[in-house]
């Protein structure tokens, strides 16, 4: 039976109790103890004992004065022994009335067998090295990773024993059973230390799994075969709690397969250790919702979070899941107290049994402490450039290209080039489109968004072909979308027809990149005269100012055969060009595909 200490003073005696905190004081304040259990009979308290050895360092095993048995870790410096009791409370492997004992009550030791730590020198924190000049410290490792212990040999049970034993565990003992088999994936339900049906089955399962006699009550030995297996998982990811001041976070970390590397605001950066492929950042950052959903919007730009996954957004919180043949992420984040903290897991998909641990004892363990990360906080070694944020990738299309409205729902005119064998298409980066209409001979594609759309402005169609030499314009994103608005390339209309007499096309004087293929080409009134293309298609090596576009006539046709009524233009006054332009970034949209 456990007793916690209020209970324990009961048992022998407040006069006792009181002498415990007064006797020997100056002792007291240099070596202590964190006590978790005490119990009546030796029998149970070597069980208890043994069991907590295999997950937990500096386990002793005490004889009290009141002739009770005392399970307890240390000896510490009293420092050590708070951030102990803290710590394997937050991860559940010690009870919560656990506390801070002086050690005046404790007699002979009977665990390890041989052993006296009562007169021992404390265990004390490793200090950190001290840090450069104006530089921050690292994040310190509370504890080290749990190593397991050696198993025990215990003698195998009957099934009338395996009761009796099974009997004498108390609600920590019978909880942490559960955990195991939770962390094997033979029990779902809830931890409470009651062992109903579904833990019977649980058991049952697992007994099964190992080639056991499925009875759905484990011996003694099963019970400890299956702690000893935990511990190794454990021991394998190296789970341990980490404090970082800096960002103002505390959160477990499988520390045997990431370490730290270096901050760049509003990242703490965890790299890959020994070639697990799993990497780790912690979000730290002031600021507000507003704060929180950029920060949502960016991280989808980034490589580490892949296209396919969840996105949920609340008002003050938001979860993204990625998932890819080569890559998988886990982000979430939320604000509080005006800082916006939080944690993204990365992992290889070999990684995915793993990873299903330690997620949710990660999201469990996020503590915010006070403080978040500087701003200035960056490594002046850290790589930088334009496809990086904060030291990461952002994702790139496969190909981008330029688009342009024709309807009020948003309907899209596009080059077919753009179209290929994509999987997911993007009207300016954020809005999925679907291929409603492609024509590979013309190289045109109309694409519908999957939600609705109001733009500001849309094409409206020439009555007639513009004068041979008169100015024209061709709206587009001339550096991949490097340009967060489409601009305007002013030229003149060089010919109504291709190099080889082609009907369908013209041909414009003006210099042009490959991603303005698909924008609108405009006369000085605003209406759309045709379609940027890519080539002529004759593959000849032409003048940089020499580019064709589809007459607006044969654009017309294509919108209503796909079932769209194209406006056409009233005709009217020569517009300026800053409204030109104004109107020209309105209609024109980036059109990406990402695979």
């Amino acid at each position: 039976m456990k007793r916690g200490f209020a209970q324990l003073c009961l048992a022998i005696g407040i006069v006792f109790c009181a002498a415990a905190f007064s006797a020997n004081g100056a002792l007291a304040q240099e070596r202590v103890w964190v006590q978790i259990e005490a119990h009546p009979d030796l029998a149970t308290a070597e069980s208890r004992v043994r069991a907590y050895s295999r997950l937990i360092d500096n386990v002793n095993g005490y004889r009290l004065a009141s002739g009770w048995y005392a399970l307890a870790l240390g000896p510490f410096t009293r420092a050590t022994a708070d951030q102990q009791l803290a710590n394997l409370r937050a991860q559940g492997l010690i009870p919560r009335d656990s506390y801070i004992e002086l050690g005046t009550i404790y007699r002979q030791q009977f665990w390890p067998v041989g052993a006296n730590t009562l007169t021992a020198e404390p265990v004390a924190p490793v200090a950190p090295a001290p840090a450069a000049p104006g530089v921050a410290a690292e994040p310190v490792l509370i504890t080290e990773p749990a190593t397991p212990a050696a198993p025990v040999m215990v003698p195998e049970e009957t099934a009338a024993e395996a009761r009796q034993s099974e009997r004498a565990l108390d609600r920590p003992a019978r909880e942490a059973l559960q955990i195991a088999l939770q962390w094997f994936g033979f029990y779902r339900a809830g931890i409470d230390g009651a062992f109903g049906p579904g833990t019977r089955r649980a058991m049952s399962d697992w007994q099964a799994a190992e080639g056991l006699e499925p009875t759905g009550v484990l011996t003694t030995r099963q019970r400890a075969q299956l702690l000893d297996a935990y511990a190794g998982e454990l021991a394998a990811l190296g789970m341990a709690p980490v404090r970082d001041t800096r960002a103002g976070i505390e959160i477990n970390l499988p520390m045997a397969m990431v370490r730290f590397d270096r901050y760049e605001y509003p990242f703490a950066h965890y790299s890959s250790l020994n070639g697990s492929g799993v990497q780790v950042l912690l979000i730290s950052q002031r600021g507000d919702r507003a704060t929180l959903h950029g920060l949502y919007e960016i991280m989808q730009t980034l490589e580490i979070v892949p296209l396919d996954g969840e996105r949920t957004r609340g008002n003050d919180s938001f979860l993204l899941t990625g998932q890819s043949a080569s890559l998988r992420s886990h982000t979430v984040a939320r604000l509080q107290d005006g800082q916006v903290k939080g944690f993204t897991l990365i992992w290889p998909p070999e990684r995915d049994e793993q990873m299903a641990r330690v997620l949710p004892m990660m999201e469990q363990s996020l503590t915010f402490l006070d403080g978040a990360l500087d701003p200035g906080a960056t490594d002046p070694g850290s790589e930088q450039g334009i496809d990086l944020i904060a030291g990461l990738e952002v994702r790139r299309p496969d190909i981008s290209r330029s688009g342009f409205y024709v309807d009020a729902q948003g309907t899209v005119l596009t080059t077919s080039e753009v179209v290929g064998q994509c999987t997911r298409l993007l009207i300016d980066d954020v809005h999925e489109a679907e291929l409603a209409y492609r024509d590979d001979d013309l190289g045109l594609a109309i694409l519908s968004p999957q939600s609705r759309l109001a733009p500001i402005s849309y094409a409206a169609f020439a009555a007639a072909p513009a004068r041979l030499r008169s100015d024209i314009a061709v709206a587009g994103f001339p550096f991949d979308g490097a340009l967060s608005t489409a601009s305007l390339t002013f030229g003149t209309l060089a010919d109504l027809t291709g190099l080889n007499g082609e009907q369908t096309i013209q041909r414009l004087d003006i210099a042009a990149q490959d991603s303005e293929a698909g924008g609108p080409v405009l006369d000085s009134t605003g209406a759309v005269l045709g379609m940027m293309l890519s080539g002529d298609g004759t593959g000849r090596a032409l003048p940089d100012d020499v580019s064709f576009a589809l007459h607006a006539d044969q654009l017309n046709i294509v919108l209503a055969e796909a079932g769209i009524t194209p406006a056409i233009a009233p005709g009217g006054q020569a517009l300026g060009r800053e409204a030109l332009a104004r109107l020209g970034a309105n209609m024109t949209v980036l059109v990406s595909c990402w695979n």
